[in-house]
């Protein structure tokens, strides 16, 4: 694909971040490419996705380099102008990125030969009963140790407004929108309503909609499920509620799920992937459904979730498993698997007539 404007998201703290994005801007240089930085904590204000991106010359790829944190805001950004993102890999424990930083440049010239895959991944929007604000002094509380706050959501104007479907604001989440207490001694009671009819009403210290990417994040966490980043669904999860049923529910994306903040509750945070982007008072209302957007992320090759997943939560086979007998074989995610397994892979999809292909003989 033809790569012409790069907008570089750094995590600026960090030096092998600081090295590799001197190697996209050398490779950018070489290639007749542009490529800016998109400073998000630029003279101490935050600004919308859009101001960022237009100030960024409107780049075609967004390369992240740092964590999941980064990849999040670099994803925000890419969501918001349709452009691909390529994550550069500096995390520990994290999902989202692609590249290790050493390969940064064979990453870049693979994409600019379109030796690439483009995965399309579930973002999230809201609406809400009213416009999301972070009153006036709570950012002075939450600033220590953060950056600045990103601005107040806008709202949407391509879609109506109406009593009963309150305001449609201009949201994209990657991981999730989590509901949470303000207050230390005092939960958030939250009314929860699946397809528009009522689960329960809870009294937790937080309860959250995750897409699949985000099941591995705070869901992961609260004790909820690890899903497919490839599947189509939306991860209800309470964290630390107060009754029996402390499980998570695994939603169709057709399913909205509406939050509403009970009578006796305290207020309650409204945060999207982390960041903390307005407060609820009792009465109030969010509603949480797929966006019409995707996250177009770049894939240099097979993604090997699984694989990822035994690796960074360090997962170890049972001793009971193996006490007897051998363990469990691995092989690459880029290799046929042994002989003995070939009967685990899905037979070939139906070609266009609908008949099977022919499958080779072994």
């Amino acid at each position: 694909m033809t790569v012409s404007r790069i907008g570089l998201v750094v995590h600026a703290g960090r030096a092998e971040a600081v090295d590799a994005a001197r190697a996209v801007r050398d490779w950018s240089a070489q290639n007749d490419v542009h490529c800016a930085d998109i400073d998000v904590w630029q003279e101490g204000v935050r600004h919308s996705a859009q101001e960022e991106i237009e100030a960024a010359g409107d780049p075609d790829l967004i390369v992240t380099l740092g964590g999941d944190g980064t990849f999040l805001r670099g994803a925000r950004l890419a969501a918001e102008h349709d452009a691909l993102v390529l994550g550069v890999d500096l995390g520990r424990v994290g999902f989202l990125t692609e590249v290790p930083a050493p390969s940064v440049r064979c990453a870049l010239d693979a994409v600019r030969d379109g030796r690439l895959n483009v995965e399309s991944r579930m973002l999230l929007t809201m609406r809400a009963s009213c416009r999301l604000q972070v009153p006036e002094g709570m950012e002075a509380l939450l600033r220590y140790g953060r950056g600045p706050l990103l601005p107040p959501p806008r709202v949407r104007a391509d879609c109506a407004i109406g009593d009963e479907w309150g305001v449609a604001l201009n949201i994209t989440a990657l991981n999730d929108v989590v509901l949470e207490k303000l207050a230390r001694d005092r939960q958030v009671s939250v009314g929860v309503y699946l397809a528009g009819r009522l689960l329960a009403s809870y009294s937790a210290d937080a309860l959250l909609v995750a897409t699949p990417t985000g099941s591995t994040a705070y869901s992961f966490a609260a004790g909820g499920p690890v899903v497919s980043p490839r599947a189509e669904a939306l991860i209800f999860t309470p964290v630390a509620p107060h009754m029996t049923f402390n499980r998570s529910v695994v939603a169709a994306p057709d399913e909205p799920i509406a939050l509403r903040v009970l009578e006796r509750s305290g207020r309650a945070a409204v945060s999207i992937d982390g960041q903390l982007r307005g407060v609820l008072n009792p009465g109030d209302w969010i509603g949480v459904y797929p966006s019409p957007r995707r996250l177009r992320a770049v894939r240099l090759g097979p993604m090997d979730f699984y694989g990822r997943l035994r690796e960074r939560m360090n997962l170890t086979d049972a001793p009971a498993a193996v006490a007897d007998g051998s363990a469990a074989p691995l092989w690459p995610v880029r290799s046929p698997p042994p002989g003995d397994l070939a009967h685990l892979a899905l037979p070939p999809r139906p070609n266009a007539s609908g008949a099977l292909p022919d499958r080779p003989t072994r």
